[in-house]
């Protein structure tokens, strides 16, 4: 039997995103999986209008996280970073594996270096990256140095269909910080995609990762 990973997404534009991009490419090299889709755009509208992860979008992912494990998830992972927080905390009322897509970067930049660059292209996003890699360097005793650009507007943009400007702008915003850091993380999934040229740092891109890091858990 085929083990159940259910996503939880928080915008619509998901398959262009997140399915096609990262979870296709998955389930390619995992015949033993299938991947089920939850998503609610609301979720991350009203994260942005609040300028943080409020008690309503953390109680419906909650809710969203245990219609899953009723449905026979083996494995539950929330796709957006805004909302990470929320993922840590339904899965204390979860008894399957659940993650925030974003985990798992969070630990390698801290593991790489001590001025680290966040780069995001929403307000939301490197405030919750921040929240994982303070926790991060913490449990290593590891004194770190953030430093957060947001590419604003840049979102707005991709969602608009001009993905060749979103591009442009998240590459310039990337090699200015890279001149500043030692090690760089991308906030988002949605900026996952975009090609580059080699910054001259390490960076740490939220996707594949994240479905690593679930499939690990969901075979232990």
């Amino acid at each position: 039997m085929k083990k159940k990973l259910y996503l939880i997404h928080t915008i619509n534009q998901f398959m262009d995103m997140i399915y096609n991009p990262f979870a296709k490419p998955f389930l390619e090299a995992n015949e033993d999986f299938e991947i089920f889709n939850i998503a609610d755009d609301s979720l991350l509208p009203q994260t942005l209008q609040a300028g943080k992860l409020t008690e309503s979008v953390a109680k419906r992912i909650m809710h969203y996280a245990l219609a899953a494990e009723s449905n026979g998830a083996d494995g539950i992972m929330v796709t957006c970073t805004s909302v990470n927080e929320a993922a840590a905390y339904a899965r204390k009322f979860v008894n399957v594996p659940m993650i925030n897509i974003d985990e798992p970067v969070a630990k390698k930049c801290v593991d790489t270096g001590t001025k680290i660059g966040i780069l995001a292209t929403l307000p939301t996003s490197p405030i919750a990256t921040l929240r994982l890699i303070n926790e991060e360097a913490t449990r290593q005793g590891k004194m770190i140095e953030p430093i957060i650009k947001v590419v604003d507007g840049a979102f707005d943009i991709l969602c608009s269909g001009d993905h060749a400007r979103h591009d442009e702008l998240v590459r310039e915003a990337l090699y200015e910080l890279a001149k500043e850091v030692d090690v760089i993380t991308f906030a988002q999934i949605s900026m996952s995609r975009v090609q580059h040229d080699d910054p001259g740092v390490p960076l740490f891109k939220i996707g594949a990762s994240g479905f690593d890091a679930i499939k690990a858990l969901m075979e232990k």
